[in-house]
């Protein structure tokens, strides 16, 4: 996929955000789907509830989190209010920032703050939190071990990390490339520009990085329905979303719901999620 080098992905981000909410629900993620035939919200909070378990959260009243790649701030409201864990959510989207904190002090959740900060370089100090929290943001930070150098750096002993995201199955060709640039620029168009590491790829930066992981769970199958459900929301609010990003912009929407369904059926981008422990200590 060509990049152009004006690209800014908290300006894409913030031109989209409140299409998304409609057409990706409120949590702005993907679903795991045990049958197929559960409503949305249902299975993207099964998603949530695996990387609950996968942070091990169960336990962890006093723990700080550190949620990268925050969107609407809805799965930081879900951990605060049911562990009373205190989270920091970041990115680098404003729009992301307001809304998530409206949203919050709307639901009346506290522990919960949010920050315009970048993952990969996110300035807060060494061993500062105990989780750090990456849900399906790493696909649009170009330099994923910047990424997962800066969420090592910042556990404490005894923390965890848990990351779940879109990833590569195979490498492709760069004929292939060539062949389906315009499939690509409709993903560039309606997602932003991103870029998907294997999920063995995710689980080696983290040992580069000091971590020991304990899980690597593929999602492709569970999260496969997602896109029927996407396309739903697109015809059920179709006037509100072009109101939004206009008629181009929910037509790359749907186009792109099709493109990925067929690389997720041809073993060619899926869904994973990866947990690692930083040693040294027990954080529970």
């Amino acid at each position: 996929m060509t990049v152009k080098e004006s690209y800014d992905p908290a300006s894409h981000y913030d031109r989209v955000m409140a299409a998304w909410q409609l057409l990706l629900g409120d949590e702005l993620h993907y679903g795991v789907f045990d049958d197929g035939d559960e409503p949305l919200d249902v299975a993207t909070r099964a998603l949530t509830e695996r990387m609950v378990a996968a942070a091990d959260l169960q336990t962890s009243g006093h723990l700080r989190v550190l949620d990268v790649g925050c969107g609407s701030g809805a799965p930081a409201r879900t951990i605060a209010g049911r562990f009373g864990v205190e989270v920091v959510g970041i990115t680098t989207s404003a729009v992301g920032v307001e809304t998530a904190r409206r949203r919050t002090a709307e639901a009346g959740v506290d522990g919960v703050t949010f920050e315009q900060r970048d993952g990969t370089a996110n300035g807060f100090d060494d061993a500062s939190f105990d989780r750090v929290w990456v849900m399906e943001s790493a696909h649009l930070m170009r330099d994923k071990d910047a990424l997962v150098s800066e969420c090592a750096r910042v556990l404490r002993p005894g923390g965890r990390l848990v990351l779940c995201d879109l990833v590569r199955w195979r490498e492709i060709a760069f004929r292939e490339v060539r062949e389906r640039r315009d499939d690509f620029a409709v993903l560039r168009e309606a997602f932003g520009d991103a870029h998907f590491e294997s999920l063995d790829g995710f689980g080696a930066l983290a040992r580069g990085h000091g971590l020991v992981v304990d899980r690597g769970d593929d999602l492709t199958a569970a999260t496969l329905p997602t896109f029927d459900r996407w396309r739903a929301n697109a015809d059920a609010h179709h006037d509100a979303v072009v109101e939004l990003i206009g008629t181009a912009g929910r037509d790359a929407f749907v186009r792109s719901c099709d493109i990925l369904e067929a690389f997720w059926r041809d073993g060619t981008f899926g869904y994973g999620l990866v947990s690692a422990t930083r040693p040294g200590g027990s954080t529970s």
